[in-house]
């Protein structure tokens, strides 16, 4: 092959993000320089935080570039490398995604291992999604034994890893919110105590119903009518883990909620947001715990994939709409 395909920056998003603001182009498949490999890419994730870096404001990481691929996680194989320790052949994740073909330096390339799981999965539950579940669960939220967790956004790539993970450390009870009734029925298979479809009533009510004990740690990727919700059922001296607020990702007005912040001074409860990449320093005890749990069939992973490198803008706005199970992969 000597083309490559990627999607492009197009246009910044007013609100919801359509298939206009994206452009699929084609280029020339790059040749690597000293220290650079070619990475023909098999998989690449879309996630929730990438709708952040399409708008032009300052953040944690810089936005996206307008007339320039899209980047991520993903995955591949090595078609080409000017790089030692890294040859032909070997499967790498890294983080140019969102194109068929990548022009990698490879000391931002991680070789890793095929035969021990689907690719895939190295761009969910033992990459970067099962790290955060992991990290933002056991270190950020300090899960105990014993204690009630909630979680929203909880048929996601990340929320089913959280709720699985309490179960396993040892969890009282795990509470999830979903965005469908097959969604809750997953959840319910996956080992929840319960769980709830926030479309069927107030999310207040319905979590008071499913943790009528209260709440000790809350795991947070939807924030706005969720947090407030949790706010109110948590216990004192209860934990919430910030790790996402998809509800407001879209929005071009500021959140309603949540509207009952000074119940954080009475409970004394602690809301910390967090980022993965600050808890690098898990990652060995993440994966060969994970491993463990894979090997031993304790975890189980859902994945929605779509084909092909032209349907990557629809695949990222069905995650934003909340269309899949799982974690939203594009096979390339």
């Amino acid at each position: 092959m000597t083309t490559n395909r990627e999607i492009h920056l197009a246009s910044r998003p007013q609100g919801w993000p359509t298939a206009d603001n994206f452009r699929l182009v084609t280029t020339e498949v790059p040749t690597p320089g000293p220290g650079q490999i070619v990475v023909r890419n098999r998989f690449i994730s879309v996630d929730p935080y990438m709708r952040g870096r399409m708008n032009d404001v300052k953040s944690y990481v810089p936005p996206f570039a307008l007339d320039a691929p899209l980047d991520g996680g993903a995955i591949g194989e090595v078609v080409a490398s000017e790089a030692e320790g890294v040859k032909p052949g070997d499967t790498v994740l890294h983080g140019l995604g969102w194109r068929e073909y990548a022009l990698v330096d490879a000391r931002a390339a991680r070789v890793v291992d095929p035969s021990l799981a689907p690719v895939s999965a190295y761009l969910g539950v033992l990459g970067m999604t099962g790290l955060t579940a992991y990290a933002g669960l056991l270190d950020v939220a300090a899960m105990k034994p014993g204690e009630t967790v909630f979680v929203s956004g909880a048929a996601g790539a990340v929320g089913s890893m959280v709720g699985q993970i309490a179960k396993l450390r040892g969890a009282g009870r795990v509470v999830g919110s979903a965005g469908s009734p097959a969604k809750v029925e997953r959840l319910r298979a996956l080992g929840f105590d319960a769980a709830f479809d926030y479309h069927d009533g107030p999310v207040r009510d319905q979590l008071r119903a499913a943790a009528p004990d209260g709440v000790d740690v809350y795991f947070d990727n939807v924030g706005g009518e969720h947090l407030e919700a949790a706010i109110g059922a948590m216990n004192l001296h209860g934990r919430a883990a910030i790790c996402g607020m998809i509800a407001q990702y879209n929005a071009t007005e500021p959140p309603a909620a949540p509207r009952n912040l000074a119940l954080l001074i009475g409970k004394r409860l602690t809301l910390r947001g967090f980022l993965v990449g600050d808890h690098g320093h898990l990652r060995e005890q993440f994966v060969q715990e994970m491993a463990g749990w894979l090997r031993d069939g304790r975890i189980r992973y859902d994945e929605t994939v779509v084909d092909g490198i032209e349907n990557a803008p629809e695949a990222f706005l069905g995650m934003l709409r909340g269309e899949n199970l799982g974690k939203m992969l594009v096979r390339v």
